[in-house]
């Protein structure tokens, strides 16, 4: 073969070879997948978005600052959550597991965030200390 006549056969050959690559493409319409799939799947996914919605929970961490049993227990709670809001800006709870009131104050995410705040209010309550619960979701 002449050199003249190799290039027209390289230069038919690719020609081929591009437009058999672009012939070989989806058309938008063919794209488009459906996943078939168990409703049972749909179901339990929607009942995972409600149980989030109505308990808008995540494991976290908060400082325990308080922590009583006894008859007045309740009043020294509230008196102790409202002075801890009144002074930092944080939110406090109160919780009650039999027989003790507790009032855990923050939403921390992590223990590190936890201690750094815990190291501000130490002299105030000096028996605070971190604890794993469950916190409000931040917005």
């Amino acid at each position: 073969m002449k050199k003249g006549r190799k290039k027209e056969v390289f230069v038919w050959m690719l020609f081929f070879m591009i437009s058999g690559t672009l012939f070989a493409q989806n058309s938008p319409a063919e794209t488009n997948k459906h996943f078939i799939g168990d409703a049972r799947i749909d179901t339990l996914i929607q009942l995972h978005i409600l149980q989030n919605k109505k308990f808008p929970v995540m494991p976290g961490f908060r400082i325990q600052i308080f922590k009583e049993s006894g008859n007045t227990a309740l009043d020294e709670a509230l008196a102790v959550r409202e002075q801890f809001e009144k002074k930092y800006n944080l939110p406090a709870y109160i919780t009650f597991n039999e027989p003790y009131y507790r009032v855990r104050v923050g939403d921390f995410r992590t223990r590190l965030e936890a201690i750094r705040f815990l190291e501000k209010i130490k002299r105030t309550y000096p028996l605070a200390w971190d604890i794993k619960d469950d916190i409000q979701i931040p917005k």
